[in-house]
């Protein structure tokens, strides 16, 4: 069985009827004899034989009939032009009908079947050209008939007429075709039958066996009509315009469009004239067509044929013995054989030739169902470039050969990414159409050939309807395969190509159809725990948010363009869930009005005032009672996990956990003094405004006004309408957020009596338009205390925020007295008064403060009325040498604070480091002892700035009074007050510092700068650097090993305190600032250094003050301003150290490591062991230093011999507890100064043993030869440092150095000559 070809590929038969058979037809109320004879089309159970005398049956034999005027008319027109009509006709015919298949096919319960409505319309239009075309051979005719009626004065003449008459074809119209002679015999005919049947052996003995008396009864008047299959629709003529030379003759038969679906025949009639079709196609047809493949086919073979030398020197080799003929030499190929060639007029110009006789061969064959001849013929012409690639697939197996074909057949019409014309649009249209009506559905959908994929390549970038409904039919047939997100991708495309041709009712169907897909879920089970991970339920599914945003904001404006206002509404309002965040590719695709491909942000600006537009149009016409209910915000503006209760003893101001620390240094303080709580509770007073802190973060790329924004609050104490009368809620005004933006608006509530209030939502007015209520409610914790609720994900009730009011009863009120801009000079001591009343009905007691960790202040006691002491009295400190904690401050109160009673309180703050920030007090009371504490809170915003530069520097000192001598640089930075410098105090443990000039007594002006030198002289006790050093290795071996820190204190420590002083007088709290500033400065050191120490373990590990250290305190004034205060630095430590954690660190080093298996693990104890090796207590240094005394001048008379100058060299041990042995080796070669190399005599190299802080003193002879410079720096110093107290007395190495003069050393001494 013939598989059956599309109509399209049918024989195509022109009909050339006389004058008097169209009037007969015409009087019986008949149509064209074209249309009467294609009703009976196609012919079933036809039967075809190959070249091979094969018979093929085929089911179904179609026939294309059409008037040969008409395509002779057709033939002239311009193709192009043709095209650009066939496609604007297919748009017009589409666009008409549209609207009522959609609301048909709509009520249907499926819409995803096979075929629909504007496919079958699209098909039938493409099948319906039958128009020669000059690429393809399909639509020329095979067949002409030449009809006649006996009605006609002289029938003969008729016939002969029509036999004579000239084709009027261009020259690329091929002319082979069966010429059949059709005579019409009616009943009412002036012939008898005799003289008919006369008339017809006359004509068959002129013109051939091709002829056929058809004899109908043709009853007047006509019978009733019978149904008939609809015709195929086919392009009208173009419009007839005068004067022009290509416009086609007007034709009444032409003025017809396509006919009724009904023939008036009688019964008779039909059966005759249905013979007449079957015999004109099997007996005359299909036999001449049989005769013209053969014939070709044979001039196709001969052309492939091997030469015959071939084959004769093939036996010749072989030995073959049998003798065969020699094949008679090819002739030239035989011109085409048909029945009848009738002439043909030429085009002025035309050269373009006929389609190949090869490849009219495919065609022939194609339609004979001889496919193994077909296939080999289009192969052929595949492979010369003139065409086949698009029969092929109808032809062989699926494979993915087919793929190949189809790709090659459009691509060879249109290449990519190139502007399609209306030839090419209509060509790709007509391969697409015959692919999808040839192939299996099962076939066409598969795996191998993908055939969904071959219309969307034929559709190309056309923006034509018919592109679209190819885009559209693909997106259906995707469905049918399960690849949805893939269809709605099509189905938008082809909304998107519909828009613009103005067929409105397919585009918003399309778009639905998309919305729907995109919208369902993939059948794809993913694992529970994804949904975990991800904190989303299996049922939060939106949609393919990549495309939604592009396929509703279209979908939008449609509906508001066709009057679906509310519908619109939605759609835009729903599009503001897709923020530009994450931008749909879709919807750069699909707007018109920006180009969001440049700026992505303004799609959400679009869509507000697509939005805006449509709402207030839609309130307009409706009026304020427009159906909104359910038009629901699709975002929120509204954060509840940050929104909050505030109450108006709470700060504005301030981090939570800045508030979170404080609280937490007051419950490490009291818990070791007893057991009351702190009472957190968050209840506000009657008459007392309190506030709802509300969070608002805009999602969107664009600003956004909330109108009127408000919150909603419930009261178990009454309904309504008790909330409306003793409830009073704020409503704020219009709140502008714009793009991105996060802020927080306080809305105030005041009660007028007790009650307990739930705060559950927030009522605003979108964009001043649409009313809208966001909850505050938040997800309540995960339930995991039965085995049921651990299986299932099980979360307790929404929490919302909740609040009681309560009657007044002890609540405290602190205000700073100065509330205005405070700025501070770095260092200063500022006085500050707190006003501290009873706001509540029971009297307090007991007031605390707490600052924070790096706030230092001081509260004046009650009896601080004695002035100020004066002159320097203290020479030295006791310090526990502890990292304490910070601690709270109590305040002094002379008596309780009965209800509304107060007190003043002088706090005074000592400004830290340059920076703005916040001076936050915790302040907890109580009434009395064993009463539970509460709490309240005051902040105050200050900034601080720099008015000293100081940098310090020390270095070994070249005097034998004192080891080292350090100096203090200080620089006035401000740029227009004078600061004086009143003291400088240093402190440390082990070092005497002293100063070697006096204090400057003038101010320093701006940007004046002045130097104070200091010479610093050891104690000579190493005691306590000993108990520290040991605590410390105690300490961090603990750390090292993972122990438990035992809580003992460090060694305490005797600091010794150095004055330089003008006039000066201090305060009681400079002390307390001077031990405070250091704990910050240590701990903030700590904090850097040892991240992974907890802060609450430093003051049982590190000591607060090294033995080695020296602090400058430097007080300063500026009398103009009124200022006054001090800075503390501590950058410099003195002595040698020698690594006193060596032995610690080597020993966790070389212990066996359990191996974790957690590489952050074992990256932490890294980290730690290298910031303990880095610390201060694992110093190490050289200790011994060599002091050259330069800078002598020598006169020596040359004339008496060379000069010997003595040259000294000091040597000094800077250890406190260690020995050093050293060798000075002396070499003139090893100095590297441009002045004379010091050639020494006598002795060059010594040896020595220095005990702790011992110095010694070498002396080498230089020998001078000449007069001149010369340099001292060729020295080398080789020190091994011992360990002290070593049993037996044998000497130990613990460090080994070597060091040289520095390179620009210029240590030198001078010899003059006298001579």
């Amino acid at each position: 069985m013939a598989r059956v070809l599309p109509s399209s590929l049918t024989p195509h038969i022109c009909i050339l009827p006389s004058q008097d058979l169209e009037e007969l037809l015409k009087s019986s109320a008949l149509p064209s004899l074209h249309h009467i004879l294609q009703s009976f089309s196609p012919l079933p159970q036809v039967t075809t034989r190959t070249t091979a005398l094969t018979t093929v049956p085929h089911a179904s034999f179609a026939l294309r009939f059409s008037d040969l005027t008409e395509i002779e008319a057709a033939c002239r027109e311009d193709e192009e032009q043709r095209a650009t009509r066939t496609i604007d006709w297919i748009g017009d015919r589409i666009g008409k009908r549209c609207a009522k298949w959609v609301d048909d096919f709509e009520k249907m319960n499926d819409q995803d079947v096979a075929r629909t409505p504007w496919w079958d319309e699209l098909r039938r239009c493409a099948e319906g050209d039958h128009i020669p075309a000059r690429d393809e051979g399909w639509n020329h005719p095979m067949s002409i008939i030449l009809a006649v009626s006996t009605t006609a004065p002289n029938p003969l003449q008729a016939i002969t007429a029509l036999h004579s008459r000239t084709l009027d074809f261009p020259s690329w119209v091929d002319v082979t075709h069966l010429i059949y002679t059709l005579i019409i015999h009616p009943k009412n005919s002036p012939l008898s039958d005799e003289e008919a049947g006369a008339l017809f052996n006359a004509v068959r003995k002129q013109y051939g066996l091709h002829t056929y008396l058809l004899s109908l009864e043709l009853p007047s008047p006509p019978p009733p009509p019978v149904s008939i299959p609809a015709l195929v629709p086919r392009l009208p003529p173009p419009t007839i315009s005068n004067g022009s030379a290509d416009t086609v003759r007007p034709d009444l038969k032409t003025a017809q469009t396509v006919p009724l679906n009904t023939l008036r025949m009688s019964e008779q009639d039909i059966q005759q004239t249905a013979r007449f079709a079957r015999e004109f196609v099997t007996m005359n047809l299909v036999p001449w067509m049989e005769k013209c493949v053969i014939e070709w086919n044979e001039a196709y073979s001969s052309s492939r044929r091997l030469p015959s030398r071939l084959f004769s020197s093939t036996r010749r080799l072989f030995g073959t013995s049998s003798t065969t003929p020699m094949h008679a030499s090819t002739p030239s190929l035989p011109g085409r054989s048909s029945t009848y060639t009738a002439p043909q007029s030429s085009v002025s110009g035309s050269t373009i030739p006929p389609p190949s006789q090869q490849r009219r061969l495919a065609e022939f064959a194609t339609i004979l169902g001889d496919f193994k001849l077909a296939v080999a013929v289009w192969e052929s012409l595949r492979k010369e470039g003139k065409g086949g690639s698009d029969i092929l697939p109808l032809l062989i197996a699926p494979s993915p050969a087919v793929q190949l074909h189809v790709s090659h057949a459009l691509t060879t019409i249109h290449p990519q990414n190139a502007e399609l014309h209306s030839h090419v649009q209509l060509r790709a249209l007509l391969y697409a159409v015959r692919w999808e009506s040839t192939l299996t559905i099962g076939d066409f959908l598969s795996d191998t050939l993908e055939g969904e994929r071959w219309l969307v390549w034929a559709a190309g970038n056309a923006e034509e309807p018919p592109a679209a409904l190819l885009l559209a039919h693909a997106a259906l047939l995707s469905v049918r395969k399960n690849a949805r997100r893939r269809a709605a991708l099509w189905y938008f495309f082809a909304a998107n190509r519909l828009e613009k041709c103005g067929i409105k009712p397919l585009t918003m169907y399309f778009l639905r159809r998309a919305h729907e897909l995109s919208i369902s879920r993939p059948d794809k089970l993913l694992s529970p725990s994804f949904w975990m991970s991800e904190n989303k339920q299996p049922s939060d599914f939106e949609g393919f948010d990549a495309v939604m945003s592009g396929i509703e904001h279209p979908l939008g404006r449609l509906l508001y363009t066709t009057g679906d206002v509310s519908g619109a509404v939605r759609h835009f309002l729903g599009l503001l869930r897709w923020s530009s965040a994450s931008s749909s590719p879709l919807a750069q695709l699909s707007s018109h009005a920006v180009d969001i491909t440049k700026d992505p942000g303004n799609s959400d600006k679009v869509f507000l005032e697509d939005f805006q537009v449509a709402i207030s149009h839609l309130k307009s016409v409706s009026g304020e009672q427009a159906r909104l209910a359910d038009v629901k915000l699709p975002l929120r503006f509204v954060v509840p996990s940050q929104t909050c209760v505030r109450l108006a003893r709470d700060s504005v101001e301030g981090e939570q956990s800045e508030w979170e620390t404080r609280e937490e240094i007051w419950s490490s303080f009291w818990k070791h003094r007893g057991k009351e709580k702190l009472e957190r509770s968050g209840n506000a007073a009657v008459e007392e405004a309190f506030w709802v802190d509300i969070t608002l973060h805009n999602p969107l790329e664009t600003e956004v006004t909330l109108a009127n924004p408000t919150v909603i609050v419930e009261s178990s104490s009454g309904d309504a309408a008790w909330i409306r009368d003793n409830i009073t809620i704020e409503t704020t005004n219009d709140t502008i957020l714009y793009a991105k933006e996060s802020r927080t608006i306080s809305i105030a509530i005041k009660a007028s009596k007790p009650a307990s209030l739930v705060i559950t939502g927030v009522a605003y007015d979108f964009l001043g338009l649409l009313p809208t209520v966001e909850s505050l409610a938040r997800r309540g914790r995960r339930l995991q205390d039965t085995p049921q609720q651990r299986q299932t994900i099980t979360y307790a009730p929404d929490e919302f925020l909740k609040l009681n009011v309560e009657e007044a009863s002890q609540e405290l009120a602190v205000a700073f007295v100065d509330d205005g801009p405070l700025v501070l000079a770095e260092g200063e001591c500022k006085q500050m008064k707190l006003w501290i009343s009873n706001a509540g009905s029971r009297d307090i007691g007991e007031v605390w403060v707490v600052p924070g960790p790096e706030d230092q202040v001081w509260i004046q006691p009650l009896d601080s009325g004695e002035g100020l002491a004066t002159g320097i009295t203290w020479k030295t400190w006791q310090s526990d040498n502890k990292v304490v904690p910070p601690r709270p401050y109590s305040i002094p109160l002379a008596e309780k604070l009965v209800a509304a009673g107060s007190t003043e309180v002088t706090v005074v703050l000592h400004a830290g480091r340059k920076q703005k920030q916040n001076l936050s007090f915790l302040f907890i009371y109580r009434e009395a002892e064993g009463s539970p504490f509460h709490c309240t809170r005051v902040t105050r915003s200050y900034e601080v700035v720099q008015c000293l530069q100081i940098s310090t520097a020390s270095h070994p000192s070249h005097s034998p009074d004192h080891s080292f001598s350090l100096s203090l640089d200080l620089t006035n930075i401000l740029s227009s007050s004078n600061v004086e410098i009143n003291q400088v105090t240093t402190i440390s443990a082990n070092w005497s510092c002293s100063s070697l000039v006096e204090l400057w007594a003038e101010p320093l002006r701006p940007s004046q700068s002045t130097r104070i030198l200091f010479s610093a002289t050891s104690t000579g006790d190493c005691t306590s650097v000993n108990a520290v050093s040991a605590f410390v290795s105690r300490k961090m071996t603990s750390v090292l090993h993972g122990q438990v820190i035992t809580p003992d204190d460090p060694p305490p420590l005797e600091l010794l305190c150095g004055h330089v002083s003008q006039t000066f007088a201090y305060e009681p709290f400079v002390a307390h600032f001077i031990m405070d500033a250091r704990r910050i400065a240590v701990s903030r050191t700590l904090a850097q250094s040892h991240p992974r120490i907890p802060t609450s373990s430093y003051s049982s590990i590190f000591p607060l003050y090294n033995p080695l250290s020296v602090d400058f305190v430097i007080f300063w004034k500026i009398p103009s301003e009124q200022r006054f205060g001090h800075i503390l630095v501590s950058e410099i430590a003195l002595g040698a150290s020698h690594a006193v954690l060596r032995e610690v660190l080597e020993g966790v080093e070389s212990a066996k490591v359990k191996r974790s298996m957690y590489a952050e693990t074992q990256r932490e104890k890294t980290e730690m062991l290298q910031a303990i090796r880095d610390s201060e207590w694992n110093a190490e240094m050289n200790p011994v230093v060599v002091i050259v005394k330069d800078g002598l001048v020598t006169e020596h008379d040359f004339s008496q011999g060379v000069c010997m100058v003595p040259v000294e060299f000091m040597i000094r041990n800077h250890s406190l507890s260690h020995p050093s042995r050293f060798v000075l080796r002396l070499d003139h070669r090893q100095q590297l100064s441009h002045h004379f190399p010091a050639p020494y005599c006598g002795r060059t190299t010594f040896r020595g043993l220095l005990a702790p802080l011992q110095t010694t003193s070498v002396l080498a002879q230089l020998c001078a030869t000449r007069p001149g410079t010369y340099a001292l720096s060729g020295w080398r110093l080789e020190t091994e440092v011992g360990e002290p107290d070593t049993e037996g007395g044998l000497w130990q190495v613990r460090h080994h150095y070597e060091q040289r003069a520095v390179t620009d050393d210029s240590s030198s001494i001078v010899v003059s000559d006298l001579s």
